[in-house]
């Protein structure tokens, strides 16, 4: 098979080299009619496109929301730098605030300090009103009154304003229609102008934006900002790599034109496929750019081999296509395979990744055998690059002999290495915060990390809490197992805040009993409970009534937990202990299970987890058949499985002792990584057995021949790949950083393994087959004589 390959591939450099204007004009022509797809790319802003359609956890949260509205918040968040509790301006400032708030689009309600709906009892009558109003004609005492009004009620307190008084928050909830991908970006814009002129003309104050509108922005404006900043960085290092390691101008110029031409093929598709680009998709044209200079490298590299070795320019080029054909094709494969594998994933961004990256990769191997030779054969070759020597070819060499000799204590050693790593590996803590999955200079992290310091948290659990029939919220019984729960719920040590409707109906009770201190308890009769209720809802203005809080049959009540700062697994242990105790002590209809964006995030590694394991067994699969079929060995293609999965054992180990937490990123970046891995394997294999096969040599000398033929190779793809992967340790997404680091790490152990490992495992079969061959031989010796 590999010499009918072969010969395709000789066919098809005689036909380049022989038609390259032609070849040439057809590559550009076709890249560029694919590529005008990429003007259907659109960029999503909305947290729901990490989580698939069937997840468990987006539906069950879909669910809550339909019964509850569907909404989304933006909260400004006031800090006054001096002073103790709320200063007069604060107050004005809030209050301009909370009216200017209400124009913010789609904005269907807003919710401050100053319009908190305070209920008070007035002769026989309950009065509902803004707690504060006309601040303006109000005096400081009136102000710190009120003020200490809202720190004691349990709905605002740590909420909407901070313990101390200094900070508040106005928090805009907004209902998006779904019909346009700009009306999170003009929710948010029209925010941030009113907040800035309120900074401008109160520049003692301290304005910051958190909440899910605003989360959902910093997806999208972090993706941009990664796309404009870390693709050009990647390029100038490419082109400065690509020069010092080829010293050819024509090579490089040919090598970026195959890179720059497959990320517009892949966009172009993935446009008119209709993909939909989030912070970890709009990667792809890095990894593409990364991945899709493999190829050139080591069809360039031949080539100039060819030419020291004196062959004619033309003869080169067919002599680098028949030589790279294979492995090129082998490694294209592999790697396309990997990628896709991402479609096992539970987080469809994943998916598009490894969509948009094999589309790049595809064009990649198909641009590398046309687009690559034909601009060789036509751009000048001046003679200092076709006569160019390299030592590092010569030294490679002498270390593969050093390798052969030393085989069974790099053997040993090895062994040492894999169960070093497999102790420490587990030890790794996962974590899957959402606002950590941005960096410092993103302003989301920067305002959610002052909100959380200053006010409340932004992590917020949700509790759709069932009384199992119709109107039963004003049960007694109902709702004493509810306020036992809130209680319960503020003395966990990592809640910040619980909004409850047992607060209201307490302080309704108040209300009606003159606002008499000690009846600030639930009442004891159904009737009353629900006259309380109706009464209340009847006295409260349009836009802040109790719909986002009780069911339309007032059948259930949505309880709302803020949590502090907690670690994924933190936040899962709460969670796990909350439903326990609501099996334990309330009746089974009030038995709820813990929704919300961040009980989704706190569960997004466990699930792509569990989605990527059938992803990694189906590459590992793919691959080894790959192996076996292009090596022409089964024995070969099953041993190629060690090198290609050890480096993955070695870089998390090495991770978790360096770093020790991941996020969701580690659950694909096996797949992906292995599929890369596995080109410097398939290069180092061939080159060996066509030693072997073609030319007789013994195994130390096929290792040798292996190190002096394609160790350069490796060693500039290994230094590209892995520094194309390492700037996106650069990103402003957490989890871009980690997924470009574990890839740089894993490549680079891949190329120690593949240096160390892999000829030594050669060493090791190949003495085996030795022996066992030499058995055969005595055994066959042996049953002549016995015969004769």
């Amino acid at each position: 098979m590999g010499s009918s390959l072969e010969g395709v591939a000789k066919r098809l450099g005689e036909f380049v080299t022989r038609y390259k204007y032609l070849c040439l004009l057809f590559s550009i022509m076709s890249c560029i009619a694919i590529g005008i797809g990429a003007k259907g790319l659109t960029f999503s802003n909305d947290y729901r496109a990490f989580f698939s359609a069937s997840n468990p956890e987006l539906l069950a949260f879909e669910a809550f929301q339909d019964k509850y509205t569907k909404n989304d918040n933006i909260l400004i968040v006031v800090h006054q730098k001096e002073g103790n509790g709320l200063s007069k301006q604060h107050a004005m400032v809030v209050e301009q605030l909370t009216e200017v708030a209400w124009q913010t689009p789609y904005a269907s309600r807003v919710d401050s300090v100053t319009n908190f709906q305070h209920s008070y009892a007035e002769g026989d009558e309950l009065i509902v009103a803004d707690l504060m109003k006309n601040i303006q004609s109000l005096s400081e005492e009136d102000i710190l009154q009120k003020a200490e009004i809202a720190q004691q009620e349990p709905l605002l307190k740590q909420r909407l304003i901070a313990n101390n008084g200094k900070t508040t928050g106005i928090n805009i909830t907004v209902q998006y229609p779904g019909e346009s991908l700009t009306e999170v970006p003009t929710a948010v814009k029209h925010v941030r102008e009113i907040v800035a002129k309120a900074q401008q003309e109160n520049p003692d104050l301290v304005f910051a934006l958190s909440g899910i509108s605003m989360l959902n922005n910093a997806f999208s404006e972090s993706g941009q900002q990664d796309a404009e900043t870390l693709t050009p960085i990647m390029y100038l290092v490419l082109i400065i790599v690509m020069y010092c390691g080829l010293r050819s101008f024509p090579g490089t110029i040919a090598a970026v034109s195959v890179v720059i031409f497959s990320s517009v093929v892949a966009m172009g598709i993935s446009g008119y496929a209709g993909i939909q680009l989030t912070p970890i998709s709009i990667t792809a044209p890095t990894i593409i750019l990364t991945l899709a200079i493999a190829d050139s490298i080591h069809v360039l590299l031949s080539y100039y081999a060819a030419r020291k070795a004196g062959h004619e320019k033309n003869h080169a080029i067919v002599e680098s296509l028949r030589i790279n054909f294979v492995p090129v094709s082998i490694t294209s494969l592999t790697t396309i395979v990997g990628f896709l594998t991402l479609n096992m994933s539970d987080a469809p961004p994943f998916a598009d990744l490894g969509n948009i990256t094999a589309f790049g990769i595809a064009a990649a191997w198909v641009l590398s055998l046309i687009l690559l030779p034909s601009l060789i054969a036509i751009l000048p070759d001046k003679k200092s690059y076709a006569t160019r020597t390299s030592m590092l070819s010569h030294y490679l060499g002498r270390f593969g002999g050093v390798v052969a000799q030393k085989y069974r204590a790099i053997l040993l050693f090895t062994v040492v290495a894999i169960a070093a790593s497999a102790y420490v590996v587990p030890n790794i803590d996962l974590n899957d915060e959402f606002v950590k999955y941005f960096d410092h200079r993103v302003e989301f992290r920067r305002d959610t990390d002052f909100t959380m310091e200053n006010l409340t948290g932004i992590y917020v659990v949700e509790f759709d809490v069932e009384s199992g029939k119709v109107g039963g919220i004003s049960e007694p019984e109902y709702l004493t197992n509810l306020n036992q729960f809130t209680q319960w719920l503020r003395m966990q040590p990592e809640v910040v805040h619980v909004y409850s409707y047992t607060d209201i109906v307490k302080r309704l009770n108040k209300n009606m009993h003159q606002d008499d201190a000690s009846m600030y308890r639930l009442p004891a009769d159904r009737e009353l409970a629900a006259q309380y209720l109706l009464l209340y809802e009847m006295s409260l203005p349009f836009g802040l009534d109790l719909t986002d809080r009780i069911s339309m049959d007032k059948s259930a009540t949505r309880v709302s937990l803020t949590l502090d700062n907690l670690s994924t697994g933190q936040i899962q242990s709460f969670i796990a202990r909350t439903e326990a105790w609501l099996v334990d002590h309330t009746p089974d209809a009030m038995h709820a299970k813990a929704t919300g964006a961040t009980v989704m995030f706190s569960h997004i590694f466990q699930r792509n987890a569990e989605s990527m394991l059938s992803g990694n067994l189906i590459a590992v699969i793919v691959i080894t058949l790959i192996m076996v079929v292009t090596l022409r060995s089964i024995k070969y293609g099953i041993a190629s499985i060690l090198p290609n999965t050890i480096p993955m054992l070695f870089t998390f180990g090495i991770w978790a002792i360096l770093v020790g937490q991941v996020g969701v990123a580690a659950a694909t970046v096996t797949s992906t990584s292995l599929g890369i891995i596995v080109d410097n394997t398939v290069h180092f294999l061939s080159k060996y057995l066509r030693a072997r096969r073609e030319q007789g040599l013994d195994p130390a000398g096929a290792v040798k021949y292996a190190f002096e033929t394609v160790g350069e190779a490796i060693l500039l793809t290994t230094f590209i790949l892995a520094g194309g992967f390492a700037v996106l340790a650069y990103s402003t997404f957490m989890i871009n950083a980690q997924m470009g680091l574990l890839t740089a790490l894993a490549i680079v152990m891949a190329l120690i393994v593949d240096f160390l490992f892999l000829p030594a495992l050669l060493m090791l079969l190949a003495k085996r087959s030795k022996q066992a061959s030499k058995a055969s031989i005595q055994e066959g010796t042996k049953n002549e004589i016995y015969n004769v």
